[in-house]
């Protein structure tokens, strides 16, 4: 039996984006967030984070602090249990080398996480969805056949045909409005 899942963007999506978050004190989820998060999982999905972190390919982070930041997401989430079921992520950056690496197929608006994601975990792309704040997480969404779902103040310019949400509660109202 296939499983669906809620692919979700990190940074600007379920919490502040004020640039490179480079330690763990610096990290904290918008309002709302967990109780969301956890009315998603109570309804049967799968939490996968899918996050570009090129902080690290550009050594502005350390892939230890970047757990340390993942550690505090979890134990903010643990209360509510609405904990990612899994989190992925890509060091990488075309300008920047990471382990000899700037051209990956992990790094949005290529699929890659989503796709390992889907194959890990035995995901149906087409009961999931991927939200985002970017058009990169569309375009991550829309190449891994998963329905892409913009969180941000305005619609997409670009993919003007994309579900566009204020925010995670009002996605997750709608989401469940057709599963409860």
């Amino acid at each position: 039996m296939k499983r669906k899942a809620i692919f979700l963007d990190r940074d600007g999506t379920i919490n502040p984006d004020p640039g490179y978050i480079s330690n763990s004190d610096d990290f904290n989820l918008f309002d709302g967030v967990a109780e969301s998060l956890a009315a998603i999982k109570k309804a049967g999905y799968l939490l996968i984070l899918i996050s570009n972190q090129s902080g690290i390919a550009r050594k502005l982070i350390t892939p230890e602090a970047l757990d340390k930041i993942h550690e505090k997401l979890q134990k903010l989430l643990k209360p509510y249990d609405a904990e990612f079921d899994a989190i992925y992520f890509c060091p990488h950056h075309p300008d920047f080398p990471y382990e000899g690496i700037t051209d990956c197929n992990c790094r949005k608006p290529k699929p890659g996480m989503i796709l390992q994601a889907i194959k890990d975990w035995g995901i149906d792309p087409s009961l999931s969805y991927m939200a985002g704040d970017r058009d990169s997480d569309i375009k991550a969404g829309i190449k891994s056949s998963v329905e892409p779902v913009l969180i941000s103040k305005s619609p997409s310019e670009k993919y003007p045909e994309t579900r566009h949400f204020q925010n995670m509660q009002d996605f997750v109202k709608w989401l469940l409005s057709g599963t409860l």
